[in-house]
């Protein structure tokens, strides 16, 4: 088992910056993949970025390139997503997941997941 913990969202106003964390235990954690994914009212849950846990490989999804940045730092099992230039489509909730084996977009082949945390983002 794997246990996920979010934090770091809130309310911010368009342009401004937030980062969240992602604290991850349970297991070693060097041939996971974790993701952050968003779901807005509405809305079906969508892929946001990943990263590998054992090498450098990320992924985004186009509408955050160049904006969001994924990282984690191993001696704390800790993924982040720096979120700057935020934009009101951001608003939504962010959740963390984890998965065994390749890089994917789809939350479908993620197997552990935060609780999710509160992103909003005002004009």
């Amino acid at each position: 088992q794997v246990q996920l913990v979010e934090s770091g969202g809130g309310l911010v106003q368009a342009g401004g910056s937030l980062r969240l964390s992602c604290a991850a235990s349970g297991r070693t954690l060097s041939n996971y993949r974790m993701g952050w994914f968003r779901e807005a009212p509405g809305k079906e849950r969508e892929f946001v970025a990943a990263i590998s846990w054992n090498d450098m490989s990320t992924s985004y999804t186009d509408s955050v390139k160049g904006r969001f940045t994924i990282s984690r730092d191993n001696a704390k099992n800790t993924v982040y997503l720096q979120m700057n230039t935020l934009k009101p489509e951001d608003t939504a909730v962010y959740y963390c997941a984890a998965r065994v084996g390749g890089m994917s977009t789809k939350y479908s082949k993620y197997n552990y997941w935060g609780q999710g945390t509160q992103v909003t983002v005002s004009s």
